[in-house]
């Protein structure tokens, strides 16, 4: 039997590689990977004139999968399948890609258009730094995570690049790509019924009763079923 292909997996908007913590302690006989999104603070927002954009994302995601000698699973979660969808339409060590309540756009598309162009009210839009903080995170992102994680991961979210929704993609790496969408059924984030419309740009659908977050409020489901998609 061959062994099971790479896991990289890319955050999603305000987070970083340290959400992943828990899930990856479900997969210990997985080689799995992660990226730091430059479009993403870290611990409260840091150097927001540091950040970086939609471009920047795609090619530390392009750069991960090139530097993976060997098949590869990409598991890309929120906004992190916009950088995802973008990078990997030429790469040809990815087996497939997972988008986790996910961004599954098309080309010519940004995250701001797939909201309708407006900013949902839980985006605190800062103009004069080109940044967004998120409100209310307890309840957006970790509805269902136990109240002592939740408490720590909140302390870790951080500033977002505007300029990371704003712009549009110019190519659509799942035209070319299998993939798998997973619905999370109690997402306070992106609202079921988006993820429903984008998950018809996928191959397959899963589904978890799962908020925003679920490698935090169910790891062990999530590990299981990764596995499952590892071994396709």
């Amino acid at each position: 039997m061959s062994a099971l292909p790479v896991l990289l997996l890319v955050h999603g908007a305000w987070h970083g590689p340290w959400c992943w913590e828990q899930l990856i302690d479900e997969l210990p006989d997985v080689d799995v990977r992660t990226v730091a999104l430059p479009s993403s603070g870290t611990g409260g927002g840091g150097d927001a004139g540091a950040l970086g954009d939609l471009r920047d994302d795609a090619a530390v995601v392009a750069h991960a999968v090139a530097e993976i000698d060997g098949p590869v699973v990409v598991v890309a979660h929120s906004y992190g399948g916009v950088p995802v969808t973008e990078a990997l339409g030429s790469a040809a060590n990815v087996r497939r890609v997972v988008y986790l309540c996910a961004f599954q756009l098309d080309a010519g598309e940004s995250v701001l258009s797939a909201v309708g162009g407006t900013p949902p009210p839980w985006w605190d839009v800062r103009e004069d730094d080109g940044t967004v903080a998120a409100l209310d995170p307890e309840q957006v992102f970790y509805g269902d995570v136990e109240p002592g994680l939740r408490a720590r991961a909140v302390a870790q979210v951080g500033l977002q690049s505007l300029a990371a929704f704003s712009q549009p993609l110019t190519q659509a790496a799942w035209h070319t790509l299998p993939s798998t969408y997973v619905i999370c059924e109690a997402d306070g984030a992106i609202p079921p019924f988006a993820q429903e419309a984008m998950s018809g740009r996928a191959r397959d659908v899963r589904r978890l009763d799962a908020s925003h977050s679920p490698f935090l409020s169910r790891p062990a489901e999530l590990a299981a079923l990764l596995r499952e998609e590892l071994g396709r």
